[in-house]
């Protein structure tokens, strides 16, 4: 049985009530923890979107991001925002990244599932006007629904038609669009919105294919994040699953790996590995579990991996 990494780490997680819980899973528009997006920089003098090009707007680099949607927050296990991925990521050469199924076992891999396709400039400004539909253009926005809790918020980036528009919006899939206690105005809001949301995350059912360039496959992580902390100040999860214990594939020692870093009050590591020490690590990864403990000169280490968005620098303390 196939899931999200969220929603598999959701249900198995669902009895953890941890007081450090809520500072873990605390929203952040920038991605997961310790990661930083470059800076975006809008085109030189866009044009807006006219009838008579119906054209709109938007960076065109490989490393130039036009529109991303995060899912954040909520009742999920400790240290997760550390390695919470993105639904889906597109930029401006028309490469969209998104996560991929997860297969239902515990622990899961190490390392998440991640697709990238790749759209023609057709396909991308076919999203954008499904976006510019849902509101997503026209700056920034954010609704709230306090009589749900826990639940995660959803927010959209877009940077398109000249300016960069942020909407979040708390309980997306979770409150009912036509809730009475919804505003009327906000319910048709939530509605498109989530109409984008499916849209978005199934391309390929309703995109023509003159708009896909490469069809779905893996994506090739270039750049790791890898925030480290010593095995016996980690949060052990209730499980009757013994951890397994792998040896760090580096030379460098894990107690000397990138730079000090805080992480929910305990002193941890942080660096980004990449090229030829990335083909080890990740080579290792593959093989461990998000409970894995890695032994680095005598002592056991938890290590927590994110991939790096095109966009994104890494160990950014916050």
């Amino acid at each position: 049985m196939l899931s999200t990494r969220r929603q598999f780490l959701a249900r198995a997680s669902a009895v953890l009530i941890l007081p450090l819980l809520a500072a873990c899973a605390q929203a952040d528009t920038g991605g997961g923890a310790g990661t930083q997006r470059l800076p975006s920089p809008t085109p030189s003098s866009p044009p807006s979107p006219t009838a008579e090009t119906g054209r709109i707007a938007h960076p065109t680099g490989a490393d130039e991001l036009v529109l991303r949607i995060d899912r954040t927050g909520g009742l999920l296990p400790p240290f997760w925002a550390l390695t919470e991925f993105p639904l889906f990521a597109l930029y401006g050469d028309g490469s969209v990244i998104t996560q991929g199924p997860q297969i239902m076992i515990y622990p899961p891999p190490a390392l998440p599932n991640l697709l990238v396709t790749g759209l023609t400039e057709e396909g991308v400004q076919a999203i954008l006007r499904e976006a510019e539909i849902a509101g997503l253009l026209e700056g920034d926005r954010r609704y709230e629904f306090p009589l749900i809790a826990d639940a995660p918020v959803t927010i959209f980036t877009v940077n398109a038609g000249g300016r960069t528009s942020v909407v979040s919006v708390y309980a997306l899939m979770e409150a009912e669009v036509d809730d009475a206690r919804i505003p009327v105005e906000e319910r048709e809001a939530r509605r498109r919105l989530r109409e984008f949301l499916d849209k978005a995350l199934s391309l390929s059912s309703w995109l023509p294919r003159t708009a896909i360039a490469l069809p779905e496959r893996s994506y090739t992580i270039e750049r790791l994040q890898l925030i480290v902390l010593p095995a016996d100040q980690a949060i052990e999860e209730p499980t009757d699953v013994q951890p397994s214990e792998m040896d760090w594939p580096l030379t460098a020692p894990l107690a000397e790996f990138g730079s000090p870093y805080q992480v929910l009050g305990r002193q941890a590591r942080c660096g980004v590995v990449e090229r030829e020490e990335l083909a080890a690590v990740a080579d290792a990864m593959s093989k461990a579990n998000t409970l894995t403990r890695w032994r680095s000169d005598g002592t056991l280490f938890v290590i927590f991996p994110r991939p790096l968005l095109p966009d994104e620098t890494g160990c950014v303390q916050r």
